[in-house]
């Protein structure tokens, strides 16, 4: 057994028997015990390592489960965050510096985590904003699932001309001569966004391997130990998983990872699932890195775009067929799947397929589940109840509620997911965000939405008949996001016999003012037993600094989720800014090929 370490003089909410707990008792990468400090400290033997709490509140790791974070952490050193960033201002300022330092040819992006909602000025920037301060350097700016915005240079680096044709489902905008302005609009097909983002330049195999590190050490800093990832469009098996595939192998996984395959050929996808499920292993890998099963899409054919600026797509009269081969097939293999389905209407078709199948091939025991279902009834919930399925939602709300409320009225949005409706009638519920290219990855926006009812831009949406009290909405982040991944038991609480993943908080989630959740981030984060992250009161048992991002990476100067406090030399964010010195002697970087392909007509989730 390794050694044992006794964490004492806190406040640890175990998600279990008794509730809270002074101490805990850690050893062989799992939770020995809990109880009171005195009575875990007189179990202290020989080698014995003691941390004091100092009366902070411990919570089981949080654990997201919709997140696209192998994709993420590919480019995540390429990417301008405005996640969290208060002001316009702030974010044209930031922009404007990162465009000084970003070498040719790289582009500056930044890719979602953001709403107009969220900045004090209530607009988001117009073209002639994102020109004026980048003439020459090529900026790509996403807002959610709508539009992109691309200044002069950039279009220039695409060559979209008044020639280029509209892709089905997108519009390239143009002046009254025909000229790209250069905002492109998802109508509602989000592809043209993607296929477009897909274009730029991209960093070479050792920078992705390092820009991956760095994604998930600051998710570790908001607490976060486990992520289910939602495969993804432009994310290709197994061409782009070798970069976390080989981080498995070097012992350098700081984040437990299970990843569902997204089909990747439209109109081929049985070809795809029959290959995958023949060919890999359902659950390969260990608790670090694991293959979870098929999604977040299965057909291209039941993609209903989430624009709510768009009216509901109407889905293709084809979905049902093909969605039942696959699932057919899934069921055979009793390969666990999820299926995005944002609007109750498209669900009720997939529920058709699901209890056809079902008749002829039992789900029983099998790991089902939607993600998202804003706006799922009653009956449909009952109806995934029986089929054993579940619901994975996001606070994708918490950025796009004031559009679905222009759309279809403040009533219709109380129940967007309809989170207490789905606990009360039995179902299976775990917590995310769906970051990264939509909402923010940090956890605490998503706690706080659920807790609050609250956008990220304040405007109130949902009651109290659906609104989590903080344990509740705890419990989703952590114990309900472990029967995602088929880990039920296995994580999710700190009760004896279960990892020991959690993080100590920088302040208490119990009692803070609402308002302050969304401010919260962990001081010491373990997984397994093996600190992945410390700061503050903990900073003597912080892992060593990871190596440098490029010194021009946007990263290296701003981090990731927004932080007030001035980010010198990215010491915070990595640990270290003596590595950035040495950065700059690598150049401006190393491009590869195009890391997705190009022309590819999906919808990129």
């Amino acid at each position: 057994m390794s050694q044992k370490t006794i964490y004492h003089s806190g406040k640890i909410a175990t998600n279990s028997t008794p509730y809270f707990a002074e101490a805990m008792a850690v050893g062989d990468g799992k939770v020995l015990a809990t109880g009171t400090s005195s009575n875990l400290l007189q179990t202290r033997e020989a080698g014995t390592k003691l941390v004091d709490l100092g009366g902070h509140t411990v919570i089981p790791g949080l654990n997201d489960s919709h997140m696209h974070v192998i994709r993420g952490g590919l480019h995540y050193n390429l990417e301008l965050r405005w996640d969290g960033v208060p002001s316009l201002a702030d974010a044209m300022r930031m922009l404007k510096e990162q465009v000084l330092r970003t070498p040719a040819p790289q582009w500056v992006r930044v890719v979602g985590g953001w709403t107009e909602f969220q900045f004090a000025e209530r607009r988001m920037p117009t073209l002639e904003d994102i020109n004026e301060v980048a003439p020459d350097t090529p900026v790509f700016v996403l807002h959610l699932y709508d539009r992109a915005m691309l200044n002069a240079a950039a279009l220039r680096a695409v060559g979209y001309t008044k020639d280029t044709p509209d892709p089905p489902g997108g519009e390239i905008q143009r002046d009254k001569r025909g000229t790209p302005t250069g905002m492109l609009i998802a109508k509602p097909n989000a592809s043209i966004l993607y296929s477009t983002l897909a274009k730029g330049p991209v960093l070479g195999y050792e920078d992705q391997l390092i820009s991956t590190r760095h994604f998930m050490r600051e998710l570790n800093r908001l607490g976060i130990t486990s992520v289910i990832d939602a495969g993804g469009g432009f994310q290709n098996y197994p061409d782009d998983y070798k970069v976390i595939e080989d981080l498995h192998k070097r012992g350098q996984m700081t984040l437990r990872v299970a990843y569902n395959l997204y089909t990747q050929h439209p109109k081929h996808e049985i070809e795809d699932f029959s290959k995958w499920t023949s060919t890999a292993s359902l659950y390969q890998g260990d608790h670090t890195l694991r293959l979870n099963g098929a999604g977040e899409n299965l057909v291209f054919s039941a993609a209903d775009f989430e624009d709510f600026l768009q009216p509901r797509p109407d889905l293709d009269n084809t979905l049902e067929t093909q969605l039942e081969s696959v699932v057919r097939l899934l069921a055979e293999k009793r390969w666990p799947f999820r299926l995005h389905a944002t609007y109750n209407e498209d669900i009720e078709r997939f529920l058709n397929v699901f209890e056809k199948v079902n008749r002829d091939i039992p789900f029983k025991g099998l790991h089902w589940f939607f993600d998202h279902a804003e706006t799922i009834t009653d009956r449909n919930i009952d109806r995934t109840v029986a089929l054993g399925g579940g619901i994975a939602v996001q606070d994708r709300m918490a950025f796009q509620g004031e559009y679905f409320v222009d759309r279809y009225g403040a009533e219709a949005a109380k129940r967007t997911p309809p989170v207490r409706r789905m606990l009360q009638r039995g179902a299976h519920v775990g917590a995310g965000t769906d970051a990264t290219r939509v909402a923010s990855f940090n956890p605490y926006v998503s706690l706080y939405w659920l807790v609050s009812g609250r956008t990220v831009g304040g405007l109130q949406i949902y009651g109290e008949e659906n609104r989590m009290s903080r344990d509740e909405a705890l419990r989703l982040y952590t114990q309900g996001s472990s029967w995602f991944s088929t880990e039920e038991g296995v994580k999710g609480s700190l009760a004896p016999g279960q990892l020991a993943d959690f993080a100590v908080l920088s302040s208490d989630f119990f009692s803070i003012p609402e308002g302050e959740i969304r401010e919260l981030q962990s001081v010491l984060t373990v997984v397994g037993g093996e600190v992945v992250y410390a700061s503050e009161d903990f900073s003597k048992l912080a892992p060593p600094p990871l190596p440098a991002a490029l010194d021009w990476a946007p990263t290296a100067h701003y981090g990731g989720y927004y932080n007030p406090a001035p980010l010198v030399g990215a010491a915070m964010h990595y640990g270290c800014s003596s590595h950035h010195a040495s950065a700059a002697s690598r150049g401006p970087g190393r491009l590869g090929e195009s890391l997705w392909g190009l022309g590819c007509d999906c919808f990129a989730f």
